[in-house]
């Protein structure tokens, strides 16, 4: 019994160890980029985790790269231009430019049962929105994709498991659906670069999406139909919330500050565009969701 409490003993002050020297390590590249705030080795890209390694390699420190999630070097890829390429969360091939002449103004009017039933559910969620996030377009804007990037992942999941279980094709949805999560999860990567969330919107982060997920996975379950007209009808009120941002920044209530980088790479910008270029391409994008959905 005693030997079993003090491996107990050790097992938790090596764990915590660990914790302290992982947290230590976050805030020595938070000072070494403080404009990006505390952020965890695995959200950095490619260059700035070299020149962490760098700097940790002159004080005597560990002098491997870690250029992955998993803690493997991955291989050395390049632009067109030949300059190395700095983004581990995408490939060259993943980008493109979007399509901004999209009609914005399209809408699904509900017709049948459970059309309405999706419309109104998507309405009442607007409504807490709106309250909780005011004009804070930016961060509204951040938390929400956490959310919207849910639906596509479900979706190519369960439809995924009902190929292998029937042997047969799923006609290219798989793909839609995954490329969708994909997408909006990267609307995420690039508005983590504009607003930093408070600690109770983090907190919310967790709350929402796991209720959010359970319940779409259910309704998924039960009317796949009806699961893609909720996105359908999201995306709709999602191209609203941008238009509105887009509002606030033409009558300069939000600073329109210089793209993100990452936005530059991944839509194929121009070097000198601004975050309502951003918003623009991020708008046009979830009006694609829509029309899939």
């Amino acid at each position: 019994m005693m030997m079993t409490r003090g491996t107990s003993r050790v097992a938790r002050l090596t764990m915590g160890g660990r914790l302290f020297s992982a947290v230590k390590g976050a805030a020595a590249e938070s000072e070494k980029f403080p404009a990006m705030g505390v952020r965890w080795r695995s959200s950095l890209t490619l260059g700035e985790k070299e020149e962490v390694n760098n700097k940790n390699g002159e004080d005597g420190g560990n002098k491997e790269v870690v250029a992955s999630y998993w803690g493997i070097k991955g291989e050395e890829v390049k632009k067109e231009d030949g300059t190395p390429w700095k983004w581990n969360c995408f490939r060259p091939w993943e980008t493109y430019q979007a399509d901004l002449t999209i009609d914005l103004k399209k809408h699904h009017v509900p017709t049948t049962f459970l059309d309405k039933l999706a419309y109104w559910t998507v309405k009442s969620l607007r409504f807490p929105t709106d309250v909780f996030f005011q004009r804070r377009y930016g961060c509204r804007a951040m938390i929400l994709e956490t959310v919207a990037a849910v639906p596509g992942m479900v979706g190519g999941m369960l439809l995924h498991c009902k190929s292998l279980r029937r042997f047969e094709h799923s006609g290219g949805w798989i793909k839609t659906l995954l490329d969708e999560a994909e997408n909006e999860r990267m609307h995420l990567m690039t508005f983590m670069e504009v607003s930093q969330p408070r600690w109770y919107e983090r907190a919310l982060v967790f709350t929402v999406q796991g209720v959010f997920f359970n319940a779409y996975f259910l309704a998924y379950l039960a009317s796949p139909k009806l699961a893609h007209r909720v996105v359908g009808y999201l995306e709709e009120e999602a191209i609203h919330s941008y238009t509105e941002f887009l509002k606030e920044l033409d009558k300069g209530t939000i600073e329109n500050v210089p793209a993100p980088a990452i936005a530059i790479d991944y839509w194929r910008l121009p070097a000198d565009s601004t975050l309502r270029d951003v918003v623009m391409v991020v708008r046009a994008d979830e009006a694609h969701h829509r029309d899939v959905n």
